[in-house]
Order: C-alpha cells, then sequence, then structure tokens
C-alpha cells in the first residue's frame, strides 16, 4: 500500500447504509463541540468508517455539498490520528462555518473523546 493508498477514502471506509446509520444513532454515543456532533461506535473491523449527516437546514445543495467535501477531505487527512474499530456519523452544526484545519482538529477531538467513553473498563 503505497502513501497514497493510505490517505483514500475508500468504499470500506464509508457508512452507507441507512440502517448502519440508525444502529449508530441508536446504540453509539454522541458528543460534540461548536462545530460538529459525532456519534460513535465500535464495528469490530480494523479500520474506522465514517458518514456524514448534512440537512436542508444547513442550506441549499451547493452550501450542503461543499461542507460535505470539507468533511470528508478532514476525515481524509486525520485518519492516522484517528481511533481505529469504530462507526461514526458526523453532522455539523447549523450556522457553525466549517473550514478544513478546524474541522480536522474538531474531527481529533471529539473523536478521541468518544473512544476513551467507548473503551471497554
Amino acid at each position: 500500500m503505497g502513501g497514497f493508498e493510505r490517505l483514500r477514502f475508500s468504499r470500506r471506509l464509508r457508512l452507507r447504509r441507512r440502517s448502519e446509520f440508525e444502529r449508530l444513532f441508536r446504540e453509539g454515543k454522541r458528543a460534540g463541540d461548536g462545530r460538529l456532533d459525532l456519534w460513535a461506535l465500535p464495528n469490530d473491523l480494523k479500520h474506522s468508517r465514517f458518514g456524514l449527516v448534512v440537512g436542508r437546514r444547513h442550506g441549499n445543495a451547493v452550501r450542503r455539498n461543499r461542507i460535505k467535501r470539507v468533511l470528508r477531505e478532514a476525515f481524509r487527512l486525520a485518519r492516522p490520528q484517528l481511533p481505529t474499530g469504530l462507526d461514526i456519523a458526523c453532522a455539523p452544526r447549523v450556522g457553525a462555518e466549517i473550514e478544513l484545519q478546524e474541522a480536522i482538529g474538531s474531527l481529533v477531538r471529539v473523536t478521541a473523546r468518544l473512544a476513551r467513553v467507548l473503551a471497554p473498563d
């Protein structure tokens, strides 16, 4: 696996099914900061998977798609710093400005907090 492959956001790293999101919201733990709300749940895999929830409250399709692009890139770049073996759903707070560096910082901090809560005793 070369350097480029290591940072790709491939299909195996994505949450895609409605049932996966529903299970995560129902059984997972939630935490957030001023920018992002995250839900996490252990997934029995050697890697973490990531999904986005960006509703119409965030604006028109152009604005929503920009937010999703920034958050996907933040996950892709932060992946080496994130705990493994988690399913993570991310929902930006309405009205929060989402810039790449701040999104990376929020993602790393909040995911680390969730990993501590979910860690077996």
